[in-house]
């Protein structure tokens, strides 16, 4: 039996390389562009007002104001900026260091799910500033308090996200695999984690941004350097320039951590790269 050839006249002809690389330079433009004219016109705004109004530097600062603060204070706040930062990478890191394999073995293991999760649900509600103090009494005004505080606040979130992933996968497919004669370790390192990797980076993805949030708060229970410490100093001299200084410098801190976790993201699931086309 054969079969008649596809008449191709008759299909529409496919639009050119070039054309399609100008659609995604123009979709790029809009996403860039669109943002910084938004931020641009937010600035415009709050300058205008600011002189139109009258306000007081103490109480709001025009932005040239904190850009020039920003400016005068750049070693201040580049020194700062470090210590908050070494604090943030290491509480992160031990935090997913910890996490990721806790959540495999609660998931693999139901006695373990069944005792220790309930445990760390409770210790989850305990409000991570009351914590604090305790840390600075036990370990003093080193970097140790604001790392485990930092650890503290990114812990739960990778955990969920990661057991999530984990108990995500079709128990059919493991029961497949386990027919066929896979052993746990190849089961492991070909099934489940490559099925539970997109929400190890979901966790991953907001406890970044919860890292600086945990070293800030710690800088402000006890500290000597750091941005949190900045702040309380600068907030006691009103000096709200600089306070509005380290904001930004905050700002740029999380998007640059935020950044480094997506670009591992798309090392590591390369068809992300496909979904954001």
């Amino acid at each position: 039996m054969t079969t008649a050839p596809i008449d191709t006249s008759m299909l529409p002809p496919a639009p050119p390389a070039s054309r399609k690389r100008g659609k995604g330079r123009r979709g790029l433009l809009v996403r860039i562009g669109l943002p910084a004219l938004a931020f641009i016109a937010t600035l415009v705004i709050w300058q205008l007002a600011v002189m139109l109004l009258d306000i007081k530097q103490y109480i709001l600062p025009a932005p040239l104001v904190v850009f020039r603060r920003l400016l005068e204070t750049i070693p201040t706040l580049w020194d700062a900026a470090l210590a908050t930062s070494s604090e943030v990478a290491l509480g992160f890191l031990i935090a997913a260091v910890v996490s990721i394999p806790l959540a495999y073995l609660i998931a693999s293991v139901r006695i373990v799910e069944i005792a220790f999760y309930p445990l760390i649900v409770v210790l989850q509600t305990i409000p991570k500033i009351a914590v604090a103090p305790l840390f600075i009494v036990w370990f003093g005004f080193g970097s140790l308090p604001k790392i485990l505080l930092t650890f503290l606040l990114c812990f739960f979130p990778i955990l969920v996200d990661t057991l999530t992933g984990f108990k995500a996968l079709d128990p059919r497919l493991l029961y497949i695999t386990k027919s066929m004669g896979a052993s746990r370790t190849q089961t492991f390192r070909y099934v489940r984690l490559p099925a539970a990797v997109p929400f190890i980076f979901s966790g991953l993805k907001v406890a970044v941004v919860l890292a600086v949030t945990g070293a800030i708060v710690a800088e402000f229970v006890g500290s000597n350097a750091g941005l949190g410490y900045l702040l309380l100093r600068a907030s006691a001299n009103l000096d709200t320039p600089l306070i509005f200084s380290v904001l930004v410098v905050l700002s740029l801190l999380g998007l640059v951590f935020s950044s480094v976790v997506e670009f591992i993201e798309r090392l590591v699931v390369p068809w992300h790269r496909e979904s954001d086309r």
